[in-house]
């Protein structure tokens, strides 16, 4: 019998590729999104979360083997500090006591390539101090002031500085729950449809975001690399920030580790 998996963001994009990929080799998959899917749920709010989190026990008999937290949106306003950190961490920590009862359980998570360039501070920091309602707040002005765009990539940041703080505590390395995340470039999916669609905007993305390697990704390549951290071969790697990205980040930033 396969493996019980969580795949949050499963209606569409990157979720929608980890689930059939799963599915395929006999996984049994309890996806959560906003429609067509197992558990329906929205996970820019508290009561959206727990919601989902209970239905997810309730399917699972409260064990879970992994979970792959896809879900995201790049909009230009707080709902994607709400989504992307909060809807994920808030999940996660609710999931954790079912996961910790799996024999060999994972968790990993979507960060993004814009964690590295243009971000906010504040609302980084309110992200990092669990003040969603200052988070909100923070952003709101953030977006009104005209810079919305930032907060996207904020919200990426936060969560994988969530990834490298919480991994090694004792309710993840402790109970042998490995924690890690992907940062994928440019992902051809609906998220980016309408930017890739002319060649002003698939410009403006090489620019930002250059992949020397192969170019922009298939939703299938990110997809596989959150499966092997989510699988049973990794025993070891946990907090790590995996570039999926055709070559951005080393582009960007040199040849200094991170």
């Amino acid at each position: 019998m396969g493996r019980k998996v969580v795949v949050t963001g499963a209606a569409s994009g990157i979720g929608s590729s980890v689930a059939g990929l799963l599915r395929r080799r006999g996984d049994e998959v309890i996806g959560v999104d906003l429609h067509d899917v197992e558990v329906v749920a929205d996970l820019s709010a508290p009561e959206g979360r727990r919601a989902a989190a209970d239905a997810v026990l309730r399917r699972t008999g409260g064990v879970v083997d992994a979970v792959v937290a896809c879900a995201g949106t790049a909009a230009p306003t707080e709902a994607t500090i709400t989504v992307n950190y909060f809807g994920v961490v808030d999940l996660l920590d609710a999931l954790r006591p079912a996961l910790a009862r799996a024999d060999l359980p994972r968790a990993a998570v979507i960060s993004s390539i814009a964690s590295i360039q243009v971000t906010d501070a504040a609302v980084v920091a309110a992200c990092a101090e669990w003040d969603e309602e200052r988070a909100v707040a923070l952003a709101a002005k953030v977006s009104a002031d005209g810079h919305g765009y930032r907060l996207y990539g904020s919200s990426k940041l936060a969560l994988a500085r969530w990834v490298r703080r919480t991994c090694l505590t004792p309710g993840w390395a402790g109970t042998g729950i490995p924690l890690n995340a992907v940062a994928p470039g440019v992902v051809v999916t609906p998220m980016t449809e309408s930017l890739l669609a002319t060649e002003e905007g698939r410009e403006l993305a090489d620019r930002a975001v250059p992949m020397p390697l192969n170019g922009h990704a298939p939703p299938e390549a990110v997809a596989h690399t959150l499966i092997w951290l989510v699988g049973p071969e990794n025993t070891h790697v946990t907090g790590q920030v995996v570039f999926v990205d055709g070559g951005a980040d080393a582009t960007l930033r040199g040849e200094d580790a991170f």
